[in-house]
This record gives structure tokens, C-alpha cells and sequence, in this order.
């Protein structure tokens, strides 16, 4: 895929590297995880490090600032992963980020693979680069939540049309051209739904092998299986229906209305092979069916209408964002800034 070209950084013109970490309640982690990260990156004039504190309650905020962050922005109360991700995301850009690497706080990823996350970067071989995690021989993770993650990934791929082998991973490095043109619209999470966008939006996505470092605690995601695979499934069905709405709502019109004419020759048979009587429920059902998929069908036009006009409106949301000063220090989203 073919996106926009990547500026090259070269000679004296060096880029601006921020590490975004979006936080909820990381005091007994966040320390860990900044000890490992680098304060200068090959390739950078300046690595700087920002915390999005999202409503958390503890000594998060203390913890960050002992530790030399460059950049606290705080929500009010807790907004969800997805929406403290983009909350980081208007922040780099507003203070003039080139390149944003985003990790955990629970110091999930090995910090030593930040080089290998921006290289393509820098290199203008990619827009957004994932690291992938070698999933199968991660000891915390459960079988199931194993094969749901490959599922997650497959279904990425799929729909992006990537090659993105760990999808629901969080340490990434991002562009400032593909950053300006994120919006995630699921409050869960912000993976799987950033890499469809990027790759639909013609962007170049990368994967890199990745090394993860011990549990220090429960994923704040997964609370339980159930509940992941309801969420999982939920996420999946929501990115169809949000970037694929035609293909969606096709599938969909397309099953009821094969299914009532199925049942449509079936009551065809039975009137040819034994008369009139009997199978009248045949007809009323195979009627049903088949009105159901024509509506659906209507849907799956006007959902392809809203998308365009989605579309548009991103669009126009990129070329605001592009055109605002590196300068800005209020953001959309409530914060507190240092």
C-alpha cells in the first residue's frame, strides 16, 4: 500500500520523538516502565516523554512527574483506553511531535525495541509501525485469550487489507501525517480499529518483531473471559459495520433473502408435487424473509452513503489538524498540562 510520502529526516532538520503512555491508576508501574524508556533515539534531536492520566485516583500523577516526564495531561474522571490514546495523540501533535510512540504503563513491552518501532519510521517505509508480540509462548496469556488475539488479527488483516500479525498490540510508533488522520470511535479499545483506518486510508503498516517483559499485573482489559469474549466479539462486529457497511449490511440482506427463497421453492415444490393444501406457513415465511433482506438491503445503500460522508468529515478533520501550530497548548479534551 501507498500512502502519502514520509518526509525524510535528514542532516540538520532531526525530528521530535514523544512516547505517549496513556495511564488509570499505574503508580506501583509507572516507574518500572519509565526506568527502561530512552531519553535519546538515533536519528532525534529530542525524545520526550508524556503521560495521559486518565481520572486515576492513586499517586499516578506524583509517580510521573518524580520520574521526569516532560508531559502530564489529565482527564477529569476515567474516559476508557481508547478515548485516553487519542486524548496522547491531539497532545504530541500540539506540541510538535514528528514520530509518537505509544506504550503501557504496566512495562508490557521491552523499551529496548523503541528503535525498532521508529526505524521504519525514519526510514519512510511506514506510517505506522506494530510490534508484534510472540503470542504463543507468552506464559500469562490463557489458550483462549491466545486464539482470540489470532482471530482479532486475522480479522484485521482482512479488513484493512495489512498484514498485521498482532493487532491488538499497544506499542506502536506512528507518523505525525498518519497521527493527523487517526479517529477511534470504539470506547473499548483503539487497536484493532487504528490499524483498519490506516490501511483503508492507503497508509503503509509495518509489523516488527517485538520482546515482552514479566506480568506485574492483571490485564486492566481482560476481567474476565467471558467478558473479553463478549467484548472481542462485540469489537469485531462494530469495525464491520463501521468500515465495511455495505458489505455488512450485503451479507446480511443477502443470507434472509437466500434464505426465504429457499424456503420460497420449497412451499414451489410441495404445491407442484401435492396441490394447494398445507405449507402455507412456507409462504408467509419465505414473504417475511425475503422483505427483511430487501430492507436490508436499502440499509446496506444508505450505510454506504453515511460512510462516505464520514469520510469527508475525516478528511476535513485532517486538514484542520494539519494546518494548526505546533504551538497550541489547549486540546479539545479536558486536561491539565505540564
Amino acid at each position: 500500500m501507498h500512502g502519502d510520502p514520509i518526509p525524510q529526516f535528514e542532516g540538520d532538520l532531526l525530528p521530535k520523538l514523544i512516547i505517549q503512555i496513556p495511564c488509570y491508576n499505574e503508580a506501583e508501574t509507572l516507574a518500572i516502565a519509565l526506568s527502561d524508556l530512552p531519553r535519546t533515539l538515533t536519528g532525534f534531536d529530542s525524545v520526550e516523554w508524556l503521560v495521559i492520566d486518565d481520572g486515576s485516583t492513586d499517586e499516578t500523577v506524583r509517580v510521573a512527574r518524580e520520574n521526569g516526564v516532560d508531559h502530564v495531561v489529565r482527564h477529569t474522571n476515567n474516559r476508557g483506553l481508547a478515548y485516553a490514546f487519542m486524548t496522547g495523540i491531539e497532545a504530541c501533535l500540539a506540541l510538535g511531535a514528528d514520530v509518537i510512540v505509544n506504550t503501557d504503563a504496566d512495562n508490557q513491552y521491552h523499551a529496548a525495541d523503541v528503535p525498532a518501532l521508529v526505524n521504519p519510521v525514519l526510514e519512510g517505509r511506514a506510517d505506522m509501525v506494530i510490534g508484534a508480540r510472540p503470542i504463543s509462548e507468552i506464559d500469562h496469556f490463557s489458550p483462549i485469550k491466545k486464539v482470540l488475539q489470532k482471530i482479532g488479527s486475522w480479522v484485521v488483516r482482512v479488513s484493512s487489507g495489512t498484514d498485521v500479525q498482532d493487532a491488538p498490540s499497544g506499542f506502536r510508533a506512528i507518523s505525525r501525517n498518519a497521527a493527523q488522520r487517526l479517529m477511534v470511535f470504539n470506547n473499548y479499545t483503539y487497536t484493532l480499529e487504528t490499524i483498519i483506518q490506516a490501511g483503508r486510508k492507503n497508509m503503509r503498516v509495518v509489523s516488527v518483531p517485538i520482546r515482552v517483559n514479566g506480568d506485574l499485573r492483571p490485564s486492566r482489559l481482560v476481567k474476565s473471559i467471558p467478558s473479553y469474549v463478549k467484548r472481542s466479539i462485540f469489537t469485531i462486529v462494530r469495525i464491520f459495520v463501521i468500515y465495511q457497511p455495505a458489505r455488512f449490511f450485503g451479507i446480511v440482506a443477502a443470507l434472509l433473502f437466500g434464505l426465504g427463497f429457499l424456503i420460497g421453492l420449497r412451499f414451489l415444490y410441495f404445491y407442484l408435487t401435492e396441490g394447494v393444501s398445507g405449507h402455507v406457513q412456507s409462504v408467509v415465511l419465505a414473504g417475511v424473509l425475503m422483505s427483511m433482506g430487501f430492507q436490508a438491503l436499502l440499509v446496506a445503500f444508505l450505510a454506504d452513503v453515511i460512510a462516505a460522508n464520514r469520510k469527508l468529515l475525516e478528511d476535513i478533520r485532517y486538514t484542520q489538524r494539519s494546518t494548526q501550530g505546533d504551538g497550541v497548548k489547549t486540546f479539545p479534551r479536558d486536561k491539565e498540562a505540564a
